[in-house]
């Protein structure tokens, strides 16, 4: 599949899947350091997604849905990861605008800029315990893929292996941001379930790209 606006829209779909099948892990991650939402808000999030991508016009490009779903999340998702979620998607889309299909250098500065956007918005960086510690080693992860001369497929592999890796990382990690940050030593031994949820958005886009 190119990676255009059909593939675009065959992430969202695979992503609101995913949410939907890893709701209650992701709500027992949550339970565990946090307020126990974080499934229920991703899941309702995409499915909301889900049921108005369909609406968007024909000539629409990956920008354009990726602004779609930012919109979307913003005003569905609750607590820290509708704002975190859509001002990553949102910064992405303004990073491609215009771009009707996504090459190597493109993936990587969609990739960057949603990063940037989730560090923006929620002041983490990495080391806090925060879904930072999965998008940082990923836009790493494709940077270094695309400088090796990997193709869009591969860089986005290789971004979903360095999330998961890196939401697994956050697990022995004091948290310094958010509701877990109150907990001090207590959050050590937990994974931070923002850091799961991007893992498993990341690898929904790497799936879609190399399975179609």
């Amino acid at each position: 599949m190119n990676l255009n606006a059909t593939w675009a829209k065959a992430w969202i779909r695979s992503s609101a899947q995913v949410m939907s099948e890893h709701r209650v892990e992701l709500i027992d991650l949550d339970r565990e350091i946090g307020d126990g939402d974080h499934g229920e808000n991703m899941d309702r999030g995409f499915q909301a997604v889900l049921h108005k991508l369909d609406d968007l016009p024909p000539e629409a490009g990956p920008g354009d849905v990726f602004k779609f779903v930012a919109t979307t999340l913003i005003s569905t998702v609750g607590g820290a990861a509708g704002p975190l979620y859509g001002t990553a998607f949102l910064k992405g889309a303004v990073a491609i605008s215009g771009t009707i299909e996504l090459d190597g250098p493109a993936l990587v500065a969609f990739l960057r800029a949603a990063r940037d956007g989730i560090v923006l918005r929620g002041k983490a960086e990495s080391g806090d315990k925060t879904m930072v510690d999965a998008w940082t080693p990923a836009v790493d992860a494709a940077e270094a893929a695309l400088a090796g001369g990997a193709d869009d497929r591969a860089i986005l592999s290789a971004a979903a292996d360095a999330a998961e890796a890196g939401a697994l990382a956050t697990e022995p990690l004091i948290a310094r941001k958010g509701r877990a940050s109150y907990l001090g030593e207590r959050a050590i031994g937990h994974r931070d379930p923002g850091a799961q949820s991007s893992a498993l958005l990341l690898r929904a886009a790497a799936a879609t790209a190399t399975t179609a």
